[in-house]
């Protein structure tokens, strides 16, 4: 009986094709995905630091300064809310986590200035009352950014703040007090540098201490040391909103990566005023929305190589879409969050695939630029790159041209200053590895050894709640200590 002959296909999969197997190559560049997959790995160890129970400790030691300044400023005039609560977000300004203008802020380089950032919300204002749908006073402004008049709070809250607003006369004859970005962010500092000058007359053992404290545009920048640590502390005033903006309602609407991942009530639990003004808004009465507590609950909808692609990315265009400041970071999360909806689930899954999110997120920055349009997530009628000139755009689009042509060069440069970065860190914890800073609270013991009280207490929250955010609550009363709750609805 004679065998019929395998078809071709059969023949590839049982070994039969003497052809050989080509590597999978990128059409544009010629790059090899697998390298470019290696590549994006390397990056990512290097960028991840791991953090022993030392470092742990310095971070919380910094993070409990900082509330503790926080109760002392609300203790100075009464002016910010009794029971606050902060938000806390890993990465400062500079890496896109709230959208906020850069070109006003100076220029700080991890491993040179600082070797964690931090970003951090503190409501100088709350309206947390309201059940309904949020109306703001678009009227004088572009879309995504608002004014606020004080007619919204009580007399007590336009008494304590009518110096950090501007005045208009309202239809009725009555004063409007308009609630100022520019002058509010100019009490901040003021008031924290008052208060951090008297923390600093009756110094502690084991205090931070503070290396920078600067302004920048209405943001307040504060680099500590602690222990062989230098944390970079971005402090953003901000008015804080329970609900969802009116303006946003249409956005509920469609379907999104996250339908069934998350609820609905986890993502619309509330969202901000930042200080930051349109293309051609007033600085001193304008506002823009900021959904960055939406975002915590959407990062982790999102699948581990699309993150990694994602920070390489960023790494790649932070320094190459430096000059001049048209493109931040934020731009290209908006367009990580399109690209979640607009891909299927399962493809952005894969774990191998990391190479094509990264070409895919270039190409997608690119058509931004080259069509001068990137919809803000939220209310996608807001294009957040409507002012730009047609000669800044086409500059940045012919940069990431030269970013396509050659990706595998451009993340080799990234590894690279990430390693650098890194290397002047583990020089600096070298050099003050010989003393290991208490926690401020402790004025006893062993100086060289650390508050074994708030290590364990550390420890057992991250323990017991992997995963979860921690929000904090500050006594104006009792300053010496943060008091948390736990509760996986904010970061």
């Amino acid at each position: 009986m004679k065998m019929a002959a395998p078809t071709a296909s059969k023949a590839a999969s049982m070994g039969c094709n003497n052809k050989p197997a080509f590597p999978e190559l990128d059409f544009r560049s010629g790059a090899r995905v697998e390298e470019l997959n290696k590549l994006i790995q390397e990056f990512t160890r290097h960028d991840q630091r791991e953090y022993d129970d030392q470092r742990a400790l310095e971070i919380h030691t910094a993070k409990d300064f900082i509330f503790s300044m926080l109760g002392m400023v609300q203790k100075l005039d009464q002016k910010l809310p009794v029971a606050n609560e902060y938000l806390l977000l890993s990465g400062g300004v500079r890496e896109g986590v709230v959208d906020l203008d850069l070109d006003e802020l100076n220029v700080y380089a991890r491993g040179t200035d600082y070797d964690m950032d931090f970003t951090l919300l503190v409501p100088a204002l709350k309206l947390h009352d309201r059940n309904q749908p949020v109306t703001l006073d678009m009227r004088h402004s572009a879309l995504c950014h608002s004014w606020l008049s004080l007619r919204l709070f009580d007399e007590g809250t336009i008494s304590k703040w009518k110096d950090c607003c501007t005045i208009a006369d309202h239809i009725n004859g009555a004063t409007n007090y308009f609630f100022s970005p520019t002058k509010v962010a100019d009490w901040f500092y003021d008031s924290i540098s008052i208060v951090l000058s008297e923390i600093q007359k009756k110094p502690q053992r084991g205090m931070p201490k503070v290396e920078k404290v600067e302004k920048n545009g209405t943001i307040i920048s504060i680099i500590l040391g602690v222990g062989s640590s230098r944390m970079l502390y971005d402090i953003v005033p901000v008015v804080s909103f329970k609900g969802w903006p009116a303006v946003a309602q249409s956005w509920l609407m469609e379907n999104h990566f996250w339908d069934g991942k998350i609820t609905e009530e986890e993502v619309i639990s509330g969202f901000y005023l930042v200080p930051a003004c349109s293309y051609k808004g007033k600085k001193d009465n304008e506002w823009r929305l900021s959904f960055a507590r939406s975002e915590v609950q959407l990062k982790k909808c999102i699948s581990g190589s699309l993150m990694q692609a994602y920070q390489a990315c960023k790494a790649i265009i932070i320094k190459l879409l430096s000059r001049p400041k048209a493109i931040s970071p934020y731009h290209l999360r908006s367009m990580m969050l399109w690209a979640c909806d607009r891909l299927p689930v399962s493809y952005l899954a894969q774990e191998d695939y990391a190479a094509h999110f990264l070409l895919g997120l270039i190409d997608d920055l690119q058509h931004c630029l080259v069509n001068k349009m990137c919809p803000n997530y939220f209310i996608p009628q807001c294009n957040m790159l409507e002012h730009l000139s047609e000669e800044t755009v086409m500059l940045h689009a012919r940069k990431l041209s030269s970013v396509r042509s050659d990706p595998a060069e451009h993340l080799r440069t990234a590894i690279e200053h990430v390693k650098a970065a890194n290397r002047l860190t583990l020089k600096l914890q070298r050099r003050g590895s010989t003393t290991s800073i208490p926690s401020p609270q402790s004025d006893g013991g062993d100086p060289n050894q650390p508050d074994d009280r708030l290590a364990k207490k550390l420890q057992q929250l991250v323990t017991e709640n992997p995963g979860k955010s921690i929000s904090v609550f500050i006594n104006p009363d009792d300053v010496t200590r943060p008091h948390f709750r736990i509760d996986d609805k904010f970061f």
